[in-house]
């Protein structure tokens, strides 16, 4: 069923279903009128011939140059050409569709004086599966993503290039196989598709969702190199993290807990340390912390969605035009620096408990880097170089984007957000950490077959899963490819279904 696009009730799950999963769209009709009621109040007040940044006016540091009719007329075009400078590869098509279905949205606030034929083209595009072809690079964050906008609003003029039918090929080509009109750009038109971060937005939406299961996952490898580890359980108990009363704390202990329940680390049979090391029992803590920053970024992220971020933004009830700077990034950029250092925080954590497991001064009995053959063998040795050399470039790519602004358009956007360098690194760091943690989880399963006593059932069930994957490494073999094939589960929530199947669903951090 068609996801009704309103201008109020859009979630992360819904861009994830568009962008990642085809769903269609329908723009609501009450939207429709909201649309064609703000698009009559720019129409009158062109006829009036009133000033309006942006409609008969340049922009930047050219908003002091007012247009004549003709100039007015052909000014979006031109706009949109010298905006569409980006560069660099083409953006993931599930990026540049949650893009575009953030613009749809935010149209259908009534709001930015564009004809109705620009969110319809658009929403006909993504029911299509017609993909505009987008430089991943170029946007500072401000004014909105125009540069990546753009390359997305030249498929209003019937111009670029684009993906469909799994090829690349000429947007107006595609537009025509698809029967879908080419609407062109009347005045406020073009400005209307590119002055808002959608794409930061929609990347942030996809980032959310799976880095949301990348830290259940991590709360299962946890538990596993826990149980490997022989650890204290009383660190885990509800009532301890609900004394201090950190939500995202409670409810890793509670995930953390629902994966070991079962095991004789619990009852008792197993002797344990009077306490560990911080890197295992300060885990509820430290997962904890990026729970409750990624339920910070999802509200910030879903506000962004369902709002006005546009510049001029049209009143039709107060017959009223207001110019700020609704396209701005930050409100959204600084919480996804935020996730992307919670990101490698956590996979800091978990390559500690990653030594701990490899080292048999901390490793409590287990075999020096998790081989019987240690010496003529050197077991998962390596694995650590490459855990580590994943974290050191997490923590490169940790450092803030949002402070990073450089004046452009001669001072005039003397302070920008840089959302969309925070976005990329956001992600690559995230792509690390799947490694990271499909490391830890090779290790804790290989420490785990040395141990004879009864495992929790999550663990059970993440072990099993693991095993699906890697075998036990028994004499020494190249490792790049359960490295590299693990790496993948984690990406595809292998070890998360596997577990959630057999003890049922962990909590989020919403």
């Amino acid at each position: 069923m068609a996801i009704t696009i309103t201008g109020s009730k859009l979630s992360i799950e819904d861009v994830v279903r568009v962008a990642r999963h085809g769903e269609k769209v329908r723009l609501a009709d009450d939207a429709l009128a909201r649309i064609k009621k703000c698009r009559g109040l720019l129409e009158s007040k062109i006829e009036a011939g009133e000033t309006m940044y942006g409609v008969n006016t340049g922009i930047g540091e050219l908003a002091s140059v007012r247009l004549d009719d003709e100039q007015t007329r052909d000014f979006q075009k031109y706009l949109i050409y010298n905006h569409a400078a980006g560069i660099g590869k083409p953006a993931p098509v599930e990026h540049v569709r949650a893009a575009m279905l953030s613009r749809i949205n935010m149209h259908s606030k009534g709001h930015s004086g564009c004809r109705v034929e620009i969110p319809a083209t658009y929403e006909a595009l993504l029911n299509a599966g017609l993909t505009p072809v987008v430089c991943e690079k170029g946007s500072v964050g401000a004014c909105g993503d125009l540069a990546p906008m753009s390359q997305i609003a030249l498929s209003l003029m019937g111009e670029g290039e684009c993906f469909y039918g799994g090829q690349r090929m000429p947007t107006r080509t595609a537009m025509e196989q698809a029967g879908i009109p080419v609407p062109g750009l009347q005045a406020r038109d073009g400005l209307s598709a590119i002055n808002g971060s959608n794409l930061i937005a929609g990347m942030s939406c996809l980032l959310l969702y799976d880095a949301e299961r990348w830290v259940a996952q991590a709360e299962i490898a946890a538990a596993m190199a826990l149980e490997a580890l022989l650890a204290n359980m009383r660190p885990y108990t509800s009532t301890l993290h609900e004394l201090r009363g950190f939500a995202g704390a409670v409810r890793s202990a509670a995930n953390l807990r629902q994966v070991i329940t079962g095991s004789d680390l619990l009852s008792g049979k197993v002797q344990v340390k009077v306490q560990d090391a911080y890197s295992m029992r300060s885990t509820p803590q430290v997962i904890g912390a990026l729970r409750d920053a990624m339920a910070y970024a999802r509200t910030q992220v879903e506000i962004e969605l369902n709002g006005v971020a546009d510049n001029p933004i049209f009143l039709p009830d107060e017959d009223e035009v207001l110019t700020g700077a609704n396209f701005q990034g930050t409100p959204i950029s600084m919480p996804i620096d935020m996730i992307a250092a919670g990101l490698t925080m956590v996979s800091v954590l978990s390559e500690r408990r990653l030594n701990r497991l490899l080292n048999p001064n901390l490793s409590v009995g287990l075999p020096a880097f998790l081989t019987k053959g240690a010496g003529i063998f050197s077991g998962h040795m390596l694995s650590q170089y490459t855990a580590d050399m994943l974290i050191v470039e997490q923590r490169i790519l940790s450092a803030p984007s949002c402070i990073q602004s450089i004046p452009a358009a001669a001072d005039q956007e003397d302070f920008v957000s840089m959302g969309m360098n925070g976005a990329l690194k956001a992600r690559q760091i995230l792509e690390n950490g799947y490694g990271v943690l499909g490391i830890e989880l090779i290790a804790a399963a290989q420490a785990l077959d040395f141990r004879e006593f009864t495992f929790g059932a999550g663990t059970q069930a993440a072990h099993a899963a693991v095993r699906e994957v890697v075998e036990h490494l028994d004499t020494d073999r190249p490792l790049y490819k359960d490295h590299n094939n693990m790496s993948d589960a984690v990406r595809d929530c292998r070890v998360l279904e596997a577990v959630e199947s057999e003890i049922g669903k962990l909590q989020r951090s919403w």
